[in-house]
């Protein structure tokens, strides 16, 4: 049975501010769970959150945590940073996240594993029983942002091999390698990434009818809502990853290279306009090969050379290697996990380097 002692989300408490305050103990004032990612805390009575690896984290002493929740997506658990089994809500109610701890204080965090595309996450209700809700942990010191497609969604990547279609049951974004990057460098990450974006054309789009790449979703807290708009002075990264393109050249015809570019400085513009501080990286891949590869790469190099040409010198270039097929496939020939794991290696040596990280 699980007493009414709620943690309902109100405006402000997101990752990086101060966590606010409300009175749902008759008694006492609660301290919220602090947010991960771009969360609508619009409605005082449900928090949506829809982009990869977005949730929250809630610190208690007691034994055990429930939630609420709606939108049936599926979740990372950690439980005193130790990774739990896969959570899926169902049927509307409280569920235990975390149970039979040691009396003490503990810390739990959620995380869709899930991408934008299967709907919104809400969280309606924190229970913790008999025990008390703390103020939250504070967000790590460092921020870095992913904006990608399928590749940085987690695609696929714990799929069998390249043979087997999506289903949400093989997307893990916590597996992904900005996901990994942010673990081994301390770092809060927020990832803005949806399957078949590409800049300019999208993954299947027809000649002709290119609509609503990845820049279209660029500003939104809810991705699938027009007039959800984030604001992005309440999360500023020290480093922003940018990689997109390719979903351009899968299309039947293929952007120019110069209508791509154009595309690419454009969206640049939009990040350093959100992000005066930031040090943007740009890349590719892994999945492209051959003359798409070249024509990608080339683009968006002269893409950043523009902006640094521009005045902008915090935009560089960095490079993914191809998959290699001894790590394997994931489905729909998408990285594995160990194919992510390579490209963490190469994108954290890369943030070290450039950041004294």
């Amino acid at each position: 049975m699980h007493r009414s002692v709620f943690a309902w989300v109100t405006l402000g408490a997101l990752a990086g501010c101060s966590p606010a305050r409300t009175g749902h103990d008759a008694e006492t004032h609660t301290p919220l769970v602090r947010f991960v990612g771009r969360v609508d805390t619009s409605d005082p009575s449900a928090a949506r959150f829809a982009w990869s690896g977005s949730g929250f984290a809630a610190r208690f002493d007691g034994t055990s945590l429930a939630v609420r929740m709606g939108g049936g997506q599926e979740y990372t658990v950690l439980v005193d940073g130790v990774v739990g089994p896969k959570f899926v809500p169902s049927g509307g109610g409280f569920a235990l996240v975390a149970h039979g701890l040691p009396s003490g204080v503990h810390e739990v965090q959620v995380y869709r594993r899930t991408e934008a595309h299967l709907g919104e996450s809400s969280l309606l209700g924190v229970d913790v029983g008999d025990g008390q809700l703390l103020a939250p942990s504070p967000a790590p010191a460092r921020r870095l942002e992913v904006v990608g497609d399928s590749i940085s969604c987690g695609y696929g990547n714990e799929g069998a091999d390249q043979t087997c279609g999506f289903t949400p049951q093989t997307e893990n974004h916590y597996q992904s390698y900005g996901a990994l990057v942010a673990r081994a460098l301390g770092a809060e990450l927020v990832t803005v990434g949806w399957s078949g974006k590409g800049v300019v054309c999208n993954y299947g789009d027809a000649p002709d009818s290119c609509t609503d790449p990845m820049p279209t979703y660029y500003d939104r807290t809810l991705p699938q809502r027009p007039q959800s708009r984030w604001d992005f002075s309440r999360w500023q990264p020290h480093a922003v990853v940018v990689n997109l393109g390719t979903n351009d050249f899968s299309t039947e015809v293929d952007p120019t290279p110069a209508e791509f570019e154009a595309a690419y400085v454009a969206l640049l513009g939009r990040i350093r306009a959100a992000y005066a501080d930031a040090v943007i990286f740009c890349t590719i891949g892994p999945m492209l090969f051959g003359e798409d590869l070249e024509t990608a790469r080339g683009a968006i190099a002269r893409a950043v050379h523009a902006r640094i040409a521009a005045g902008d010198a915090a935009v560089k270039v960095f490079e993914l290697a191809p998959t290699n097929p001894a790590h394997g496939y994931g489905c729909d020939w998408h990285p594995s996990v160990r194919t992510h794991q390579v490209m963490a290696d190469t994108l954290t040596a890369v943030l070290r380097a450039e950041l004294g990280w």
